[in-house]
């Protein structure tokens, strides 16, 4: 039996930065979720702002904001059919590409994991594409070959259908430590219940390390109407 998305986040205290994409458990909604942590004072020093378009990140209390290059950045951003969803910048590379006609993958060949020596933190990307009352999805990482970082692996995933029930979550790290593992393996296949976007927000934010959890987002879409419920969580609120 495969674990709750809930059960997931929390398996680990430090999971990093983490995104859900899946389909409710009576296949009618696609559910998306995005969720920041941190240990240091500048990176739990966020919240989550909602736009028309999309998300962002902005300082709680900009007197305490030391580096912000790498903690503020659009999460998500809306594009015709398609929802992008990221932990950092390459959400803009991500919309320029695909404004101009080229593909997910193409994007993300530009690009590389951050420069946060010695934790070289992944770069991890999701956009579900909606068309004919269902979605596909899109997922990448793109993590350190090495310790030294002289080296990226970019690794794709492309799901044409998600089965009902079912998601997919990739997060940062593997767990807590200095300097913090990365990432490996496919993205872990998670349950996705039938909930409301409030009952699933409350769900993930009860199971996330309630020491390192900073915000949390979460979005549901109707895959027959197209309308969407978006919940955002935030420590600092």
């Amino acid at each position: 039996m495969i674990q709750t998305a809930a059960q997931a986040v929390g398996a680990t205290t430090y999971p990093g930065r983490g995104i859900i994409v899946g389909k409710s458990a009576d296949g009618r909604r696609a559910v998306m979720a995005y969720f920041i942590m941190g240990r240091s004072v500048n990176s739990r020093n966020r919240v989550f702002v909602k736009e028309p378009s999309g998300l962002r990140t902005e300082a709680f209390d900009p007197s305490k904001m030391e580096d912000p290059s790498l903690i503020i950045y659009w999460p998500v951003r809306e594009i015709d059919d398609k929802v992008i969803v990221t932990n950092g910048d390459q959400t803009d590379t991500i919309y320029e590409y695909v404004t101009d006609g080229a593909t997910f993958a193409e994007a993300l060949r530009e690009r590389t994991f951050e420069p946060d020596a010695p934790n070289f933190t992944p770069r991890v990307s999701a956009m579900a594409t909606f068309a004919d009352g269902d979605f596909s999805l899109d997922m990448g990482i793109l993590r350190a070959g090495d310790a030294e970082g002289s080296c990226c692996h970019r690794v794709f995933w492309e799901y044409e259908k998600v089965e009902a029930g079912k998601g997919y979550f990739l997060h940062t790290y593997l767990k807590d430590g200095k300097p913090i593992p990365s990432f490996v393996g496919d993205p872990e296949t998670v349950a996705v219940g039938d909930g409301s976007a409030q009952a699933i927000a409350d769900a993930l934010w009860a199971g996330l390390n309630a020491d390192n959890r900073v915000s949390l987002w979460v979005m549901t879409r109707d895959l027959t109407t197209g309308e969407s419920d978006a919940v955002i969580i935030n420590r600092n609120m």
